[in-house]
């Protein structure tokens, strides 16, 4: 189905005319996304919406926002915002990011609520990517990859949300100014970490998440494969799915501590 799609000159110049005859005939655009500006669901069949391609030194990602938050256009960015979570939902191949038979390219959603475990509340992220995750190089043919790669990164599997994860050393949440700005990994070189997930924009969280997050200096991070969570409005269903997500196998967790304020 034809999509309500914006591409820019520059866009189209960069990705190329084939490709973007491609996305306004629906066969490469989602129906259904999250904003890139405003991180809220947008519907291209429904409403305006712009591409937006983000580039790096060497890699390009395209995102989708409402035509009302921003106007179809190219971002350059560093490559280092691009490549954390190029790396993670393609299993380290950035090219897969931009290759046309690559699997269904695939962005990390977070979302951010208190999670209450044992009396207590508990600062958490959840991140659900927007497609199945593939290993580098295996089209696909082994499924969603994205549990057994988070595990293979020191994640652990939560059958119950009734007890607090284990801190997954080297790790760590960045937040600055009172906003989320990174998921920070360490680095296969050693030195510096290095970012597994980065915001295109830093991302607001309430004063009670931000508050619970200084006083606790450590955030709660789960994780789990498209279509088990969702965008949850509330903290109560947000904890519903998580806990279904759990019972089913489809969870897995970690903490971090709190780099930043």
């Amino acid at each position: 189905m034809p999509r309500m799609l914006d591409v820019s000159d520059d866009v189209r110049a960069e990705i190329g005319d084939a490709e973007a005859d491609r996305l306004l005939a629906g066969e490469n655009a989602p129906g259904g996304y999250d904003c890139t500006s405003c991180r809220t669901p947008g519907d291209s069949e429904r409403e305006r919406t712009s591409t937006v391609l983000f580039i790096g030194e060497e890699t390009a990602v395209l995102a989708f926002a409402h035509s009302t938050c921003l106007p179809s256009q190219i971002v350059k960015v560093s490559e280092d915002e691009l490549k954390g979570a190029v790396r993670s939902i393609t299993g380290g191949d950035p090219a897969a990011a931009t290759d046309p038979d690559a699997p269904e390219q695939a962005v990390l959603g977070i979302t951010s609520g208190l999670v209450l475990i044992q009396g207590e509340l508990h600062p958490a992220l959840v991140v659900e990517p927007t497609a199945a995750i593939a290993r580098a190089g295996t089209a696909g043919e082994q499924g969603d990859e994205f549990l057994p790669l988070l595990i293979e990164q020191g994640f652990r599997p939560v059958a119950t949300v009734d007890a607090a994860p284990a801190v997954l050393p080297g790790w760590s949440v960045l937040l600055a100014v009172g906003q989320l700005h990174a998921i920070l990994q360490p680095s296969p070189q050693g030195g510096q970490p290095v970012a597994w997930w980065q915001a295109h924009q830093p991302l607001q969280v309430t004063e009670g998440w931000r508050s619970a997050a200084n006083k606790s200096q450590q955030i709660l991070v789960f994780a789990a494969p498209v279509g088990s969570i969702g965008r949850q409005p509330r903290e109560d269903l947000l904890r519903e799915a998580l806990d279904k997500a759990a019972v089913n196998g489809r969870l897995v967790a970690c903490a971090m501590p709190l780099a930043g304020t």
